[in-house]
């Protein structure tokens, strides 16, 4: 998506045959094609010197730019490797979290009972239940904690944090593997992104459990993955480049 691709603007001349991707001009300028989104551009030849070719190789030699369709795809595979690439960042810290509070947890828990006491014998003395039972139900989660339970979460997030930094590294390089990854572990979450809606309704949980259905269902479709559509033997469609050549050439580009 970086800039045009204009071979016609990199070579010392342009010959007849070159029409189709760039056109010499009278006063010594020219016009270059780009072969990724057909604009036509009025350039300077280059300064001659290492690097610059004389005449442009033949056509189907030059290097094709992705454009339409497979450049799109291209572009939500990368928005999907950000989407994971946040998820790993918050699973990273929420490991981290997990870390510190395994850590700390006898102490801490030492620390809810004796407030607990305290606050035991402070409502003894003034009657101030309500306060006491709200500030209560949080000492006694805390004391009620398991460190084995604890270790569980730690595990979890640390393994989810490092699986969706693999997989946002794959999708951003374009891994077929990568793909094939995010598709099983996207499936995989589904059943609990279910049963927390199940449990409580909330925006983030619905657009959340949206997102990824959407993504499981578009990488499947659109990379052909377990079969679907015909498989990877379909899945690089042929641009028909000798059609968008010997299409007429759009206005030039001032």
């Amino acid at each position: 998506m970086r800039g045009h691709v204009v071979p016609a603007a990199w070579v010392a001349r342009l010959r007849p045959e070159d029409r189709r991707v760039g056109v010499a001009l009278a006063d010594a300028d020219r016009l270059a094609r780009c072969l990724r989104c057909d604009v036509w551009l009025e350039v300077s030849p280059p300064e001659p010197g290492a690097g610059v070719a004389d005449v442009l190789p033949p056509l189907s030699d030059l290097p094709k730019p992705r454009r339409g369709k497979v450049l799109q795809e291209a572009v939500l595979l990368r928005l999907i490797a950000l989407n994971k690439a946040a998820h790993s960042i918050v699973f990273g810290l929420l490991a981290i979290a997990l870390a510190v509070l395994e850590f700390k947890l006898p102490g801490l828990q030492r620390s809810a009972r004796l407030l607990d006491r305290r606050l035991a014998a402070t409502v003894a003395q003034t009657g101030q239940e309500a306060s006491r039972d709200r500030v209560g139900d949080t000492l006694h989660r805390v004391i009620g904690l398991h460190r084995s339970a604890v270790l569980v979460l730690l595990v979890t997030a640390a393994a989810y944090c490092i699986v969706e930094g693999i997989e946002a590294v794959g999708l951003w390089r374009e891994r077929r593997w990568a793909e094939y990854l995010t598709a099983l572990a996207t499936a995989g979450l589904l059943p609990l992104e279910i049963h927390e809606l199940i449990d409580r309704i909330t925006v983030l949980r619905v657009g959340a459990l949206v997102v990824n259905v959407a993504i499981l269902v578009w990488l499947v479709r659109a990379k052909h993955l377990f079969g679907a559509r015909g498989g990877s033997k379909t899945l690089h469609e042929q641009v028909d480049w000798a059609a968008i050549l010997d299409e007429p050439a759009p206005a030039p580009h001032q």
